[in-house]
């Protein structure tokens, strides 16, 4: 078993399995019975439902039969056509199906030692960011003898049956898997970080450009082992399942199995140009149907292509659900698409390393504002900073953010007749280098970040953000809406990602003797311009230094400049109200810094909220020397410490 997996329900697997051995019987779930319940809540099976062990549907039966490839599966009668499809994907990543599929070789059938089955099997899920292991009897469902939901295209083949059945147990049901994506599975498999793609909204059959650089990233997701699935989005219920024109079906999840750039005719020797397309590959979760416009199976097309190339594709001839397409072709035809990144964590690896930081976290309903963290969206202003507040760091001058916000699994609601996912989202601001504390008003903050709104269990942005200090509040559409939620964060160097849980600083027997703070100020310095010249080219490298009280704050340094735009923000809870705040300008230099003015700021609150433009001045206090240059700066007070 991998290092912190969770046993689902307290089972443990091989506990179980010697008990069943000594006892000499085949084991039988208590917790996921061979009955009725564990199949449906609403919508009976059509027939008379049996359960057989493998070895009465079969005289041989195995896990797997010539190992494991996506085409062993093949869609029952639940309309789980995603999972099958991310069954698919799973199939072609050895790494990934064996964490899936743990000690596959001791859960193998062995024949010269038939006393040593238990009729028991286990399987793991990275289930809401923990792996699960998932505890089964053999027991599955039939009508007139054969499976009647997920199975192989070898009799005697069943991993596919019990990887489903484990994985309806952790839904409570067969009946919970009618109606998913694709990603959804992918993520349980894998703890991939999945990003959904419109690719009508992004107009990719039209923009050539955007579409050859999808045509890379999804080229590089695959090669370094990440899984992808399409779909074409039903206009109307009656749409889905509906077959097209040219072949493909209507609301139905396909895997991604190949993505290539194919090489047209021969190449000569010493001649290295050749035609190329771009072309992929999917597969059908019914292992029939397939595309039959250019490029399809038995097309013309692929007379263009050499014997060796063909051989290379591993093209086959037969309606097996599996076939190519050019990639023109493959945008023009679907409508959406869920690529699942493998983010690689590993610091012993050729390719790029991110930071992982994990947070788990819940929208929860209190009458009272500053206790409540479930506001809703940013269009519900007087509520939306009732949401959990987390916050991170930017230490580049530049870096990647990756943000992943996943909502609890549904599904086991819907005996409930709930189960339907809630619309969430998330709101990224840039705040004051310095806080700590939750925002209870926007004034100085930037909003720099927002998530599309969705009703998935998954929501992702990629977003490049400046050195700085950021919170990020993830939140539901609707307010007064309570479920938990995990949020993950990478970036190219420790994020230090945290929630934000105090409003204000704490009161200690320390406050009795040092006192406590009176009043609450943000500080954002725009900019500092018409500085005095420090080089030979008439240049600057400014930097600011915010002093208040005993604290602190330094902004980065601008590059060979006298107008420099700072952005800098800053919050302090102060004590003596009488001392002013001094914002001072410097000059970078290798050998010694140079002090290049400052400003005195009085920030009481009844003092101007709005922008202004103050002359710097040298040390000394507020009648000292004027020195060249001013700052723009916006201030704003308070006297209640929860109003900032």
């Amino acid at each position: 078993m991998f290092p912190s997996v969770k046993s689902f329900k307290d089972q443990k697997y091989h506990e179980l399995k010697q008990q069943c051995i000594k006892q000499r019987r085949l084991f039988e779930d208590p917790e996921f019975p061979a009955s009725d319940e564990s199949l449906f809540y609403n919508r009976c099976p059509p027939g008379r439902v049996e359960w057989k062990r493998p070895k009465e549907l079969c005289e041989d039966p195995h896990l797997f039969v010539n190992g494991i490839s996506a085409h062993d599966l093949h869609q029952g009668k639940l309309g789980n056509c995603w999972f099958v499809a991310a069954c698919s994907c799973l199939a072609l990543r050895e790494n990934l199906w064996q964490k899936v599929i743990p000690s596959f070789k001791e859960q193998e059938w062995d024949s010269k030692r038939p006393q040593k089955y238990a009729g028991i099997f286990h399987f793991q899920f990275w289930y809401f960011g923990q792996w699960t292991d998932v505890v089964i009897d053999d027991r599955l469902p039939t009508i007139n003898g054969e499976l009647i939901y997920c199975h192989s295209n070898v009799e005697n083949e069943f991993w596919s049956a019990l990887l489903e059945k484990a994985y309806a147990k952790l839904a409570e049901s067969y009946e919970a898997l009618d109606g998913g994506t694709a990603a959804d599975a992918i993520i349980d498999f894998t703890g991939a970080v999945a990003e959904s793609i419109d690719l009508v909204k992004g107009k990719y059959c039209e923009n050539i450009s955007e579409q050859m650089k999808l045509f890379e990233d999804l080229l590089k997701v695959h090669k370094r082992g990440g899984l992808i699935s399409c779909s074409i989005t039903a206009s109307s219920p009656n749409d889905t399942e509906v077959e097209t024109e040219m072949g493909l079906i209507i609301g139905h999840a396909y895997s991604v199995t190949a993505i290539q750039k194919v090489r047209l005719g021969e190449r000569l020797l010493f001649s290295f140009k050749s035609e190329k397309l771009f072309m992929i590959r999917m597969r059908n979760p019914w292992g029939k149907k397939e595309w039959n416009g250019a490029w399809s199976d038995q097309s013309e097309e692929w007379k263009k292509v050499s014997d060796s190339e063909r051989k290379n594709l591993g093209l086959t001839i037969q309606n097996d659900g599996e076939f190519w397409m050019t990639f023109d072709d493959w945008c023009q035809n679907f409508t959406d698409v869920d690529v699942c990144r493998i983010v690689n964590t590993s610091y012993f690896s050729i390719h790029k390393t991110w930071e992982k930081k994990m947070v788990r976290g819940a929208w929860t309903k209190h009458s009272e504002p500053l206790k409540n963290l479930s506001g809703g969206c940013f269009d519900y202003r007087a509520t939306f900073l009732q949401n959990p507040q987390y916050v991170f760091d930017v230490k580049k001058a530049e870096d990647k953010v990756l943000v992943s916000l996943q909502q609890q699994d549904q599904r086991i609601y819907k005996k409930d007749g709930k189960g339907d996912n809630f619309p969430i989202g998330f709101e990224i601001f840039k705040v004051e280098l310095n806080r700590d504390y939750r925002i209870h008003k926007l004034q100085i903050q930037e909003r720099v970040a927002t998530s599309i709104y969705v009703n998935t269990r998954t929501v992702f942005l990629r977003k490049l953000l400046a050195r700085g200090r950021y919170v990020l509040i993830p939140t539901t559409h609707y307010p007064g809406i309570a479920t938990a939620f995990i949020l993950r964060l990478f970036t190219d160097v420790p994020s230090k990602l945290r929630e934000l849980k105090l409003d204000k600083p704490k009161r200690t027997c320390w406050s009795i003797l040092c006192g406590y703070p009176r009043i609450v100020t943000e500080i954002k310095i725009h900019s500092a311009e018409g500085l005095q010249k420090q080089d030979r080219s008439g240049g600057a490298d400014p930097y600011l230094i915010i002093k208040c009280e005993n604290q602190k704050v330094r902004s980065a340094v601008q590059q060979d400049t006298v107008s420099a735009i700072f952005d800098t923000q800053a919050l302090f809870y102060r004590k003596n109200i009488e001392r002013p705040i001094i914002v001072q300008v410097w000059n970078s230099n290798a050998l010694c810094d140079q002090f290049l003015g400052q400003v005195l700021l009085a920030a009481l609150p009844g003092d101007p909220k709005e922008p202004q433009t103050r002359q710097l001045r040298g040390k000394g206090g507020r009648e000292a020397d004027e020195m060249p240059g001013h700052i723009t700066v916006k201030v704003v007070s308070s006297d209640d410490l929860t109003e900032l």
